[in-house]
């Protein structure tokens, strides 16, 4: 975990951050003193609902003040909660003719500031009513049962659905009494990959690598246990799953969920997991709901809902809808349809304007149905089956040994793409030869229509776009020429298409040799082949060309956007795009 900071002190962070979180919305003002960031326009016809706890939680909770959500929230330190004179502040500012609920998550601190509090409003003849959510089920039934179940993000959705209640005239002890429900059917779990780090301080709790730590709170607390080696993905959401959802586990069956049942999938990420990896593990939850727990969601909301500072870690709820239309007077349809209310607030920016969910069936395209392509015996170029199987193990093996470097390599000049770019391809056409026996018929033609499938439907990036147009034009000329391997051999067949494919690549990269590109060694190559020269000498022409590339100025690509190259006096390490080609037509040679 990174200790670096934009602000290395928490000193004047936490006021400074709320000033920045009302400038997003206009109808929001801010209480600096007592931190309470509230609604202007919050009608006093409404029950004032108001949520708060430590700092460090962002958006929670003044991201979700606004329209048909909080009326107010107040700040206390970074993972501390708010003072009791705080709390009072924020039920001053948002007045209400039919009282104020207070939810809070169950934490010591919040749990008395906050009923500190309320006692001290309704000693006024103000009606105000305490909500205490938990839902974390790592916390046992046995080992919790004087505290309860700690507060994790499911609380954001009791928030949602008791904001647009409230927005729709609910009383005070009908919010209570339905809130109360939400929470009773939510189950909820955190995983860390390794613990968050607050600017100024210098200890964190850190994992060791090849360690996960799942049950985990929100402030950096220890979780139920650590997984060492790290499970798998798939591994990982099977314990979280079960943990929530096993209805025989004696200390953590909290919630019953039967078929049909109408669920909620709720995925928060702590503020250091990336976009990417949320949107995987989104998809392995869904996949081991329906398939190993006959669950399919209704709504899934994934995002920052309730961070962690910077920890790489998230929390998973999954909520009964169905349970809780059954022990509240709401019916399924109303509790999703206060789920569907829009706000104006963070969480339409995080959670979405999400309605009714579509079957994943439905969302997901089948694949176009594949279609054979038909090879023309007489426009296709034969190989000994067993010497074109061995040259292409080779060259994949190559490339795949070299990925590491060719990676590291790209790392320091540009995206750092090129070397998983090339061993996407390898292995793939690994795969087609096993599976599809592509070098079965020594057909050289349909290798390179299975290299041309690769390459457009996995290979991305600048690099994929240049061998793609190299290996079509490949094919082509090969097709053209095949009537030279009678008269002049199969060396004149591959000089010619050789020569063709890279002049065709002409057309669409200005680059040349001494660019430093993939082009320092595909032209030596191609020319030596189309002179006439040995395969051998072609490749000696393609490891000059590459090996040449330690001492060019980056002309084209990424690479001329970075400082790394400036100082011509220093020896840079090779292009990986041409060292990559290189390795690969190594390959092909050793085998021969």
């Amino acid at each position: 975990m990174s200790k670096s900071h934009l602000f290395p002190s928490l000193e004047g962070l936490v006021p400074k951050a709320l000033r920045g979180i009302v400038a997003s919305n206009p109808r929001l003002n801010l209480d600096e003193t007592n931190r309470v960031v509230f609604d202007s326009e919050a009608p006093r016809s409404n029950v004032s609902i108001i949520s708060g706890g430590g700092s460090g939680h962002e958006p929670a909770w003044s991201g979700y003040v606004g329209s048909n959500m909080l009326a107010a929230s107040v700040a206390g330190d970074v993972f501390a909660s708010p003072s009791t004179r705080q709390i009072l502040a924020g039920i001053e500012a948002v007045p209400s003719d039919k009282g104020t609920l207070l939810v809070i998550t169950n934490y010591t601190g919040d749990c008395l500031h906050f009923g500190l509090a309320a006692e001290k409003t309704k000693a006024k003849g103000q009606p105000c009513r305490m909500l205490i959510c938990g839902d974390d089920v790592s916390i046992g039934k046995a080992g919790g049962s004087l505290v309860g179940r700690r507060g994790l993000a499911g609380q954001i959705a009791v928030l949602k659905v008791l904001g647009a209640a409230a927005s729709q005239g609910a009383s005070l002890d009908e919010l209570y009494d339905l809130g109360t429900a939400v929470n009773g059917q939510i189950v909820s779990i955190a995983t860390t990959l390794d613990h968050c780090h607050v600017p100024g301080r210098t200890e964190h709790g850190a994992l060791n690598d090849n360690e996960i730590e799942i049950g985990t709170g929100p402030h950096n607390e220890p979780g139920y246990k650590k997984l060492s080696p790290a499970p798998s993905p798939e591994g990982l959401v099977k314990q979280i799953l079960t943990y929530c959802l096993d209805e025989k586990d004696p200390d953590r069956g909290y919630v019953k969920f039967s078929p049909g049942d109408e669920t909620v999938l709720l995925v928060s990420n702590f503020g250091g997991m990336s976009n990417l990896e949320m949107g995987g593990l989104v998809d392995e939850l869904l996949q081991q709901l329906l398939a190993e727990w006959k669950i399919e969601p209704s709504r899934v909301y994934a995002g920052c809902l309730e961070t962690s500072l910077n920890a790489p870690a998230f929390s998973v709820s999954v909520i009964n809808i169905t349970g809780v239309a059954a022990s509240s007077q709401y019916s399924v349809e109303q509790i999703k349809a206060f789920l569907d209310l829009r706000t104006d607030t963070a969480w339409e920016a995080v959670a979405g304007a999400q309605t009714q969910r579509r079957p994943r069936a439905d969302q997901l395209v089948p694949p176009p149905t594949e279609v054979k392509k038909v090879i023309d015996d007489a426009r296709d170029l034969k190989v000994d089956p067993v010497l074109l199987e061995k040259m292409l193990r080779s060259a994949c093996q190559e490339v795949i040994t070299a990925e590491p470097d060719l990676t590291r390599w790209d790392t320091v000049m540009g995206d750092g793409d090129c070397g998983l770019t090339l061993e996407t391809g390898a292995k793939a056409l690994l795969e087609a030869v096993d599976l599809k026996k592509i070098a079965a018929k020594g057909s050289v033609v349909e290798v390179l229509n299975e290299l041309e499938e690769i390459v457009e439907g996995r290979m991305g990036g600048t690099l994929g776009g240049i061998l793609g147009i190299f290996f079509v034009s490949l094919r082509t000329s090969v097709q053209e020429n095949t009537a030279l391997a009678q008269t002049e051999g199969p060396a004149a067949v591959w000089g010619k298409a050789l020569s063709a494919a890279v002049t065709h690549l002409r057309h669409y990269t200005p680059a040349k040799v001494g660019d430093r590109t993939v082009m320092d060694t595909l032209i030596p190559f191609a020319e030596a082949m189309k002179s006439g020269l040995s395969f051998e000498k072609g490749l000696a022409a393609a490891v000059s060309g590459s090996e040449g590339t330690k001492t060019l100025k980056p002309r084209l690509g990424r690479a001329t956007y970075v400082g790394v190259g400036a100082d011509s006096s220093k020896e840079l390490p090779p292009d990986p795009g041409a060292w990559g080609a290189m390795v690969a037509i190594r390959g092909l040679h050793s085998a021969v």
